[in-house]
């Protein structure tokens, strides 16, 4: 990890949420396995192979000094999460030092979401796609009301912005109800809990006629998991959700389509469209946040818009 500990004492995080060092994108030859994000006020530390105690106990010392330079007095608080590629039952973050408030809300691009970084794998809140959220805000602001279908919600953060932005009606579907639960929270945080977003704890694939005759949607939302046990494979539920898009479009709506795989590059999704909805039209790849930089672009999250024709 010693980029990493190199990188420590320039580092300056700023008031939002971000990823302060992405070793996962091979730009850092040795710290292919470290990551390092920054959730206002704690510092989270991931590794992706066993972490020895030499290695925690370098960086606490490194962000200890840091720390002190950064925030003079203020107490460190920072959380090792070991997501060891392949290990079942992965281990649970462990706070490290200093202690998180309750509940927990942080901030982007003038939204806030609240974060629960010592339960699960996920954090509530995806920093590599904030690009999206911001393409989704700017192509909502200054239009009549725009209707989103947000799909794999999750806490509903694009529906969040969406409606910052003046969108007219956001419908969420997630199969998990805490997570909706979660982004209701969000909405009410943001005070976008005025009636515009609905919010369906249903399999997506269970709900194609009850979408179909919600829409047409002027934005379609795709993020799905890349795995997920027994609802989602990408290699073979992906395309099937390609082939729904022209039947939920308006005429000139846009699709935003997530694929967050090292395995499958952008040339999957373009040929699963021309394959599943050839009327549909490629506008553009989004440029991932810099701090996800990668040596392999196809490697790394591939956010594509494509859009239904007028």
């Amino acid at each position: 990890m010693q980029a990493l500990l190199d990188l420590l004492p320039s580092l300056q995080p700023g008031a939002d949420a971000e990823r302060l060092f992405h070793g996962r994108g091979g730009r850092f030859p040795g710290s292919e396995d470290w990551t390092l994000d920054w959730f206002p006020p704690c510092w989270v530390l991931t590794s992706f192979a066993p972490a020895e105690a030499a290695q925690l106990a370098a960086f606490a010392a490194a962000l200890g000094r840091r720390w002190a330079q950064l925030a003079p007095g203020a107490p460190l608080c920072w959380i090792h999460h070991c997501r060891q590629v392949g290990q079942e039952g992965r281990a649970a973050p462990q706070l490290m030092a200093g202690s998180l408030p309750e509940p927990h809300a942080v901030g982007e691009d003038g939204a806030r979401f609240l974060v629960h970084l010592l339960r699960g794998q996920n954090h509530g809140l995806f920093l590599d796609m904030r690009e999206g959220r911001r393409w989704l805000r700017t192509q909502v602001q200054g239009g009549s009301g725009a209707k989103v279908l947000n799909l794999f919600a999750y806490s509903c953060a694009f529906s969040v912005v969406a409606l910052q932005a003046g969108a007219g009606e956001v419908v969420n579907v997630d199969m998990s109800a805490g997570a909706l639960a979660t982004g209701r929270r969000n909405h009410a945080l943001n005070g976008v809990d005025d009636g515009r977003a609905r919010f369906l704890a249903h399999d997506v694939f269970n709900s194609w006629g009850k979408l179909t005759r919600g829409g047409p949607y002027d934005f379609v939302i795709l993020d799905p998991p890349m795995f997920q046990k027994g609802s989602f494979v990408a290699e073979k539920d992906y395309p099937r959700l390609l082939r729904r898009l022209p039947g939920l479009l308006a005429p000139g709506g846009r699709a935003l389509l997530a694929l967050n795989s090292p395995k499958l590059g952008s040339v999957f999704l373009h040929e699963s469209m021309a394959r599943e909805a050839p009327g549909m039209q490629f506008v553009e790849r989004l440029a991932n946040p810099p701090a996800f930089a990668d040596v392999d672009a196809q490697r790394a999250l591939k956010v594509l818009i494509y859009a239904r024709p007028l």
